[in-house]
């Protein structure tokens, strides 16, 4: 019988060699050993998914696989989530995340909503190529918290800004949190638009979301 850590490699190993099948059983039995669903995702499934995205973005790995290893790392959710305690997923607020328009790169945004997702928010995909009066009127619509903008082109930046400043044309801005994400994107750059804060990866974002929701 595995210990923690070696059933946590292996479903981070199930997600990236496609292990679709496999990661259900081997997540069944994580549980039944008796650790945290939170460590389950957070340390074996989504370190999996990490290291998928570094492969994708290294080109050795491409769409095809990305969708398998992303089939695999659900399975693997769908049996570790209904086992989350409480107070790992006790946030009820609904987060607003998409990519903003002139971008379609979406890897890091889908890695986030997964992260966020997993640590029990509610989230709202917009997808890709999304211009900033979308996230305002979905934000009003769902009364949302948070708004996590994501891009990986330093063109597409502005629109960053464009939603900050919709907010605050609003008179939103004090009840909504705005973190982004993305290549072109850093803490100073987050400063400088206004936002709330700047995640360099999935399991940072989580972090970044649970400080700014006080949790």
């Amino acid at each position: 019988m595995m210990n923690k850590e070696e059933l946590l490699k292996v479903l981070s190993e199930c997600v990236v060699e496609m292990e679709d099948e496999k990661v259900i059983g081997m997540a069944e039995e994580y549980i039944q050993s008796g650790y945290p669903a939170i460590d389950g995702i957070m340390q074996g499934l989504v370190d999996g998914m990490n290291k998928v995205a570094d492969l994708y973005e290294n080109e050795e790995y491409f769409i095809p696989e990305l969708l398998i290893c992303s089939d695999a790392m659900y399975n693997g959710l769908d049996v570790l989530r209904p086992y989350l305690e409480k107070s790992d997923s006790q946030q009820q607020c609904k987060v607003v995340i998409g990519v903003v328009e002139g971008d379609t790169h979406d890897l890091g945004k889908n890695l986030v909503k997964i992260m966020l997702e997993s640590a029990g928010y509610e989230l709202i995909d917009l997808g890709r190529d999304v211009p900033p009066v979308d996230f305002i009127n979905v934000v009003k619509e769902k009364d949302a918290s948070v708004v996590a903008l994501s891009t990986l082109m330093s063109t597409a930046t502005s629109n960053m800004k464009r939603v900050v400043e919709l907010l605050v044309k609003e008179g939103m801005r004090d009840s909504v949190k705005v973190i982004i994400g993305g290549g072109p994107t850093s803490p100073e750059f987050a400063k400088k638009i206004g936002a709330d804060g700047y995640s360099k990866n999935a399991v940072e974002a989580v972090k970044l979301v649970n400080r700014l929701m006080g949790t």
